[in-house]
């Protein structure tokens, strides 16, 4: 937390919460420093984590396998989640290499906080490249896919 200068996380989900929270001095409200897990099946807090316990942080994909030669366009992911390249297991893909999309088209869904979030192309062309494997997490502002413009 202090690497990425985080003073406070909080996240709920079902039936627990819980909270970080970095000491910034005395603030008053309590003599210990240190996160804590609130449920509603515990009623006291827990000790403070160990100092090598990390928060993720999200990467933006700064690499690239090849230089890019092409004048192919990405489409990228608008957030952090689990790409799915078709809207149930048992059909077949939104879009595969060959096809062609518009501005409007989906080309897959990626899941995040249990929301599936349709992708649109917002581009116009032929997918030349399917860049993540089905059900992968993906960061925020990973190439998914690459487009040749019309």
């Amino acid at each position: 937390m202090k690497k990425n200068s985080i003073s406070e996380f909080e996240m709920e989900k079902e039936e627990f919460k819980i909270k970080l929270k970095r000491g910034l001095g005395n603030t008053g409200s309590t003599s210990e420093e240190g996160p804590y897990l609130i449920s509603p099946s515990v009623s006291h807090a827990l000790p403070p984590l160990q100092p090598t316990a990390q928060v993720a942080t999200p990467k933006v994909q700064t690499e690239n396998p090849e230089p890019k030669t092409s004048n192919d366009l990405d489409i990228c992911s608008p957030m952090i989640g689990t790409f799915y390249d078709s809207p149930s297991p048992d059909s077949p893909a939104y879009v595969e290499v060959g096809t062609r999309v518009n501005a409007e088209t989906v080309v897959c869904i990626v899941e995040a906080m249990k929301v599936m979030n349709e992708i649109k192309a917002e581009k116009s062309g032929v997918i030349t490249e399917l860049l993540v494997e089905n059900a992968r997490p993906v960061e925020f502002g990973q190439a998914l896919f690459k487009v040749k413009p019309n």
